[in-house]
């Protein structure tokens, strides 16, 4: 059995919470929409949310390398994503969520799509400003990434929203079942504080009217509604996840600790 690798004391590293936090969003998510290959509603789908999650396996890949290069502890990105301890995984708690199993459906997953891409992209938009030249070289790759899958998102949550009353309503249950974990996305703490201070990258806090702008006018034309913020909150980005996330890591890195340091 492979031991796991820890963030401590090598967490302090300046800016490498901020960069494993990016990582994580896309790893996470990626994990989740691996989920739906083969089981899609339609086939193009089912190569489309795989292609995404390949997208998001690429973006996590580049950003976890440059992770080990800023913590200088030899690290690599298949230690990063599959060594470290549940605490150690800092994406938010929505990432996480298991949409395609207990009880949600396909508009759940659009709607985390649009929730997630819409955030990505107006991150790695401000990324490619970085201060750190290497990480403005993965936004600005990533960011033709996001681009296409948020514009993808938003076309299935147009599509369900403005279709039939019983595809209406099931995207419109989705959104309000999703809501209560949007506030988290956009919680300042000392990690984004100290990145914002030294020009590495924006809180997220930043990003969250011109991310309300680009929900709402989806929204709109699919004829939904925006939910108000909740005042429930969650831990993910500082560590602390939910139920799901356990059984999520035991599926993602099984092969890594049972086979340590395999190679293809």
């Amino acid at each position: 059995m492979t031991a796991s690798i820890t963030l401590s004391p090598a967490a302090d590293v300046p800016g490498l919470r901020y960069l494993l936090r990016i990582g994580d969003i896309c790893l996470i998510h990626a994990q989740r929409l691996g989920e739906w290959c083969g089981h899609a509603p339609v086939l193009e789908e089912d190569l489309a949310l795989t292609n995404l999650s390949l997208d998001l396996i690429g973006q996590a890949r580049a950003i976890f390398t440059r992770a080990g290069t800023l913590e200088g502890q030899g690290r690599d990105e298949d230690q990063y994503a599959f060594l470290r301890d549940e605490c150690d995984y800092l994406n938010p708690t929505l990432a996480e969520l298991p949409m395609r199993r207990g009880g949600a459906d396909f508009a759940d997953t659009q709607a985390r799509n649009l929730v997630l891409a819409t955030l990505m992209k107006l991150l790695w938009t401000r990324l490619t400003s970085s201060s750190d030249a290497g990480l403005a070289g993965i936004a600005a790759k990533s960011l033709k990434e996001a681009r296409y899958h948020q514009q993808h998102a938003a076309d299935w949550v147009k599509r369900l929203g403005d279709g039939t009353a019983e595809s209406a309503r099931r995207m419109q249950a989705a959104i309000d079942r999703l809501w209560p974990y949007v506030p988290e996305l956009f919680e300042s703490d000392a990690v984004e504080d100290a990145a914002a201070a030294s020009g590495l990258g924006p809180r997220l806090a930043e990003l969250q009217a011109d991310w309300q702008a680009e929900m709402a006018a989806v929204f709109a034309d699919a004829g939904l509604t925006m939910p108000k913020a909740g005042a429930v909150r969650f831990g993910g980005k500082r560590g602390v996840h939910s139920e799901h996330m356990g059984f999520l890591l035991a599926e993602m890195q099984y092969l890594q600790r049972a086979y340590p340091g395999g190679a293809w």
